[in-house]
């Protein structure tokens, strides 16, 4: 692999012990992946936050690193909201340990900013290059905006942000990122919800695993649905990039010769099969965290109305911070809206049994991450399930 001068002077130990350990990493990295060489990124975004998923090994080994990140670099969602994690019910050891996690990650020079939607707090453009960790954060960043990053791991994505670069192999290249089977949707989407494409996403996933998809017949999709579709098809599958034909920037711009792909069929009733009534305990939306856009829904919908059950709401603390008055009218509701976390890496939501949810990402991940049967359902069905 080809390193740059000063690379060479931090991979000799002369610009300190953690830098040095940090471009070790990246070095086996990119030799495992045949990368040629490193790519400087625009930013880098970390997992490994909550306490609930790093532990007290992790912690430990976060303590030992003495170093600076070098790029614009944020945290994913850690286990509780920092400024109430009382009023949402954590308890004071777990408290006291998730904040030795992001001390620790603040001494490296990380935002604290603890969202899977950095594309909302910061500019990320077509064409950037990006150490991003999140698996919903790298599809967005890859399918929606155009941008450039491989899925990294915890570790990897914190070295990256120490040395500003990343090896330069995967979806950093164009010859990884052609589609390599075609998901041909047979439905009318033009009135589908952001659960729909969730539900779709879920369904998706499982078919084309870690396969690029180009999605022909999804109409009028919006990056929230995009959103949606893409953080599903990551957990169900492990799909970091797909395009949408006529809607996803490279679909628009890249010739691609889609000629002998295989071609799989969705239909209709796969879908609404996905949509189950049954009973639940709480009702939790944002995961990806909410838009502005979202949270406007929400408000609208509980406007003049009262929770009855318990109704989390998850957000950036930029976005919640840019659109206070519209998280004050979702919470007089008695609904609440957390910073910093979600429901599937708080604690908290391991006391319910059974979680309704508008994600197919929560669909996915909620059964094993919070012990709890998830149901998927509109936001017009979360409010009503929560109200009535």
């Amino acid at each position: 692999m080809y390193l740059d001068p000063e690379d060479e002077q931090v991979l000799a130990g002369e610009l300190g012990e953690t830098r040095q350990k940090m471009l070790e990493l990246l070095v086996a990295l990119g030799k495992v992946f045949g990368a040629e060489k490193l790519v400087p990124i625009r930013s880098a975004q970390v997992s490994g936050a909550s306490y609930k998923t790093i532990g007290e090994y992790g912690l430990a080994w976060l303590s030992t690193l003495d170093a600076k990140a070098v790029v614009p670099a944020v945290l994913n969602p850690i286990g509780m909201p920092r400024g109430r994690w009382q009023e949402m019910g954590i308890s004071e050891d777990f408290a006291r340990n998730q904040n030795a996690v992001v001390a620790a990650y603040e001494r490296l020079g990380i935002g604290l900013e603890c969202t899977c939607t950095p594309y909302y707090l910061r500019e990320t453009s077509y064409g950037d290059h990006l150490a991003w960790s999140e698996s919903s954060a790298v599809s967005y960043a890859n399918s929606v905006i155009g941008a450039r990053t491989n899925r990294e791991g915890g570790p990897g994505a914190l070295a990256a942000a120490i040395i500003g670069k990343t090896p330069c192999y995967g979806f950093h290249l164009d010859e990884h990122r052609k589609p390599q089977v075609i998901v041909r949707v047979q439905a009318d989407t033009r009135d589908w919800s952001i659960a729909h494409f969730g539900a779709l996403g879920y369904h998706t996933g499982k078919l084309v695993g870690n396969r690029i998809p180009f999605f022909s017949g999804l109409e009028a999709a919006h990056p929230d649905q995009l959103k949606g579709l893409g953080a599903a098809m990551a957990a169900t599958g492990a799909v970091a990039l797909y395009h949408v034909e006529g809607v996803t920037p490279e679909a628009v711009k890249v010739p691609f010769d889609l000629s002998g792909l295989e071609v799989i069929t969705v239909e209709t009733d796969e879908i609404e099969a996905l949509f189950r009534h049954m009973p639940v305990d709480v009702v939790a939306v944002g995961c990806p965290h909410c838009s502005p856009r979202e949270l406007e829904e929400i408000a609208r919908l509980l406007k003049g109305k009262l929770v009855l059950k318990p109704f989390y709401v998850f957000a950036a603390q930029g976005v919640i911070g840019k659109n206070q008055r519209t998280v004050d009218a979702i919470e007089k509701s008695g609904a609440r809206v957390f910073a910093d976390t979600c429901m599937v890496v708080s604690p908290v939501m391991e006391q319910y049994s059974a979680i309704m949810v508008n994600s197919g990402k929560a669909l996915a991940y909620v059964p094993d991450m919070c012990a709890a049967v998830a149901r998927i359902g509109t936001i017009e069905d979360c409010v009503k399930v929560a109200t009535e």
